[in-house]
């Protein structure tokens, strides 16, 4: 026996290996698709079979054996076309095509004795390399539109039909030949060989391949995994969950429902399936019910109910385990694909193996939840009792001034009615009130912020007018204001809530700035945006208070609440002003000692800024108090 003809013995006991072993699995799994592989593959195996008859008995080929053989060989692409439908969604017109071609071969050869002519072998030649193209094609075009798995079974059946193809156009150039060599029989025999190998692996895997083809993607799912609980939210997580799980099964897609036990329903965030469904409701209820994994290859046989979103989700077949976490129901985990052949019953393990890494991630989540919970309200208690502390303490000066006066007005006036009233003792009582009375106000404005409620009705107002009288009203002989600013700016504001702002800066300034000196006020117009900022030269504020500055309660770490009373609660009203405005506020400071500049960004989308009133740019604003 010649080296030829152990290469075509050893490839013609490879393709009937290959028939029996999927025979085996359709005997196990009867579907569409496996019996279209058998079908296939024995195809091949019969024609091996009618050579080795033939062989053995020492016969050569008759007309009915002709016949029959090349019959046969001219039924592969319609079988390939058959699985091109099993696969994919071709075009309807394409399989019927497939037939007619096929028949029109068949009855041709059976009519017309060999040897053949020459146009009949090159229609034959054209029908088969051009249907094995198209396969070729189609299943190239499902590769790139799937993942993972599914994707390399696609290329391997492109790769099978490309070598099959080949190998009957070498055939029919050969046909024209005076002599078939036997270096183009070897090509011919090992590309054979692989076109058999290539069709095995793509409709047919072992599960060792489907386990290595799926690794990486496997892998990367739970590389990931460690970095989903600390994702935004929960929404986000279940989306990565489900874009992982669907590439390492190679699926078009998949859904976790997710169990709400106080409602009673199983919540989906898909929009092609109700968002809640009763736990025991379509096929992946069913995982969930049973705490067992599931499969379905055609769901709108197995769950006729709900049919019609099957098809509206191309939920052919169906692959779902439940998610749990020990006696605790989490939800369940479906992947589902368009076409049953993408998945194998072996893939129940890897589908409960993604569940309950989802269980764990999920749990994850969830303790990470609680434990932000605990502190948030640990931080609410700790706001609270520094709230309940600041207010206390600044709340029980005036309080305690304005009861000591009262009850001083009262003696005298006991002691003797006829005495004039004591104004200074009366000047007093009402400053302490005034004070009291804005300290309720900023609590009250706090509240107002938390809600979005503190910038009410609009109207056009000139914010240089605004910090002009804020600068004339705070001017001391200790602080005097330089107001740098345009002759007018004028746009849609809250006049109320501008005026609060500034005061709050422009008092800010002249609290902590104790020594005194002059507070720089300038306004500009940048584009869309009007720009406020006050400069003062006060304690300076430390690098690490910058961002927590407008924080609630929060005050400097250099600031000594005896000598700077306060709650904390003014900078924060003012972010609150600025922010319901559609602004921005921050601080700057070059360091402890080195004053502090605040800078305020309000939208000026359509300001009317008219000639300045004083040719002067800078405006020295100063009051005697």
């Amino acid at each position: 026996m010649s080296a030829y003809q152990l290469l075509q013995l050893m490839s013609q006991v490879l393709f009937v290996f290959i028939t029996l072993v999927v025979t085996f699995r359709t005997v196990r799994r009867p579907l569409k698709t496996n019996v279209d592989t058998v079908l296939l593959f024995a195809t091949i195996a019969l024609i091996v079979a009618i050579s080795w008859v033939d062989q053995v008995l020492g016969l050569n080929p008759g007309r009915v054996v002709s016949a029959a053989t090349s019959s046969l060989l001219m039924a592969l692409p319609y079988m390939l076309v058959r699985l091109v439908d099993d696969f994919t969604a071709p075009r309807r017109a394409i399989p019927r095509t497939a037939a007619v071609g096929l028949a029109a071969a068949v009855v041709s050869l059976w009519v017309l004795a060999p040897p053949y002519p020459g146009i009949l072998v090159l229609l034959c030649v054209l029908y088969f390399v051009g249907f094995t193209c198209y396969v070729a094609g189609a299943f190239v075009k499902a590769a790139r539109r799937s993942s993972g798995v599914t994707q390399r079974r696609m290329q391997a059946v492109a790769a099978g039909s490309l070598f099959l193809g080949t190998v009957i156009l070498l055939a029919g150039i050969s046909a024209a030949t005076p002599s078939l060599s036997n270096g183009e029989g070897v090509v011919m025999t090992i590309l054979g060989l692989l076109s058999g190998l290539f069709f095995f692996l793509g409709f047919a895997p072992p599960v060792w391949l489907r386990r290595a083809w799926q690794e990486p993607e496997v892998r990367a799912f739970l590389d990931r995994a460690a970095s989903l609980p600390r994702m935004p939210d929960r929404e986000a997580i279940v989306h990565e969950l489900e874009q992982g799980a669907a590439s390492s099964l190679g699926a078009s897609n998949a859904v976790i429902g997710l169990w709400d036990a106080e409602s009673g329903f199983m919540q989906y965030n898909l929009s092609r399936i109700p968002r809640e469904l009763l736990p025991d409701q379509m096929i992946a209820g069913r995982a969930f019910i049973t705490q067992e994994p599931v499969f379905s290859d055609n769901a709108e046989r197995d769950d006729p109910e709900h049919a019609e979103v099957y098809r509206r989700s191309g939920a052919r077949a169906i692959l779902a385990a439940p998610i749990s976490s020990g006696e605790k129901r989490l939800g369940v985990l479906a992947i589902y694909a368009a076409h049953s052949p993408i998945f194998a019953d072996d893939d129940l393990l890897l589908v409960s193996l993604l569940a309950n890494q989802a269980a764990v991630i999920l749990e994850s989540r969830a303790l990470i939840d609680e434990a932000a919970r605990v502190k948030a309200l640990e931080e609410a208690a700790r706001l609270k009792d520094d709230f309940l502390s600041a207010a206390a303490h600044d709340l029980k000066t005036p309080l305690t001034t304005m009861v000591a006066q009262a009850q001083l007005l009262e003696r005298r006036a006991r002691r003797n009615p006829t005495e004039p009233p004591n104004l200074e003792g009366i000047e007093a009582l009402v400053k302490e009130s005034l004070r009291l009375k804005r300290l309720v106000l900023e609590l009250l404005d706090v509240a107002r912020v938390e809600q979005g409620k503190l910038v009410n009705h609009r109207e056009p107002v000139d914010l240089v007018e605004l910090a002009r009288e804020a600068c004339a009203r705070h001017s001391t002989t200790l602080h005097r204001y330089m107001l740098d600013a345009p002759g007018r700016l004028v746009e849609k504001y809250d006049s109320m809530r501008i005026m609060q702002l500034i005061d709050n800066l422009l008092e800010n300034a002249a609290k902590y700035s104790p020594a005194g000196g002059d507070v720089c006020v300038r306004i500009r117009q940048d584009g869309a945006s009007a720009l406020l900022t006050v400069m003062d030269p006060g304690i300076g504020i430390p690098a690490a208070d910058l961002l927590l500055l407008f924080d609630r309660f929060h005050r400097g770490s250099n600031v000594d609440d005896r000598r700077f009373s306060g709650m904390g609660l003014g900078l924060f009203i003012c972010r609150g002003i600025v922010e319901q405005h559609g602004g921005s506020i921050w601080a700057t400071s070059t360091g402890i000692g080195q004053g502090s500049t605040f800078h305020v960004v309000l939208p000026a989308s359509g300001p009317i800024n008219l000639a300045s009133r004083q040719n002067p740019s800078s405006i020295d604003v100063e009051q005697t108090g």
